[in-house]
């Protein structure tokens, strides 16, 4: 449990490039707030994430920079610009398309916090 205030600071050094097929900052994923967790997430223009879903984790997708189409369950693709918020219930299947010239950037509020353990790989299953 969050004890006392703190600032988590940044760190480029940090990124990392997730099977999912993005590149990962962890913001905020700490033990003591496993309420949430923030991740910079960055998909490469023309280039398209996993199909995968969380169990048990609520996901919610903070648009910064570029464009692009989620896919979210069996609901037609959404064109997602800077300023868009996207809401994807636990357990839902869903993937993000880049479909500008440059990189397509968001942040990613899981409610609980991310693990590991919660990403199901579903690439084998929409092909």
């Amino acid at each position: 449990m969050l004890q006392a205030p703190r600032v988590v600071r940044y760190s480029e050094e940090r990124d990392y490039f997730f099977t999912e097929g993005c590149f990962i900052n962890e913001l905020l994923n700490t033990d003591d707030d496993r309420q949430l967790s923030v991740a910079r997430a960055r998909v490469r223009a023309g280039e398209t994430t996993r199909w995968h879903k969380l169990e048990g984790i609520t996901e919610r997708y903070l648009m910064v920079a570029g464009e692009g189409t989620a896919e979210v369950g069996d609901e037609p693709a959404v064109v997602l610009n800077p300023g868009d918020v996207l809401l994807i219930p636990a357990g839902m299947p869903q993937r993000i398309t880049n479909t500008g010239d440059g990189v397509l950037e968001f942040l990613a509020l899981c409610t609980p916090a991310f693990n590991e353990e919660a990403y199901i790989d579903l690439q084998d299953q929409h092909n």
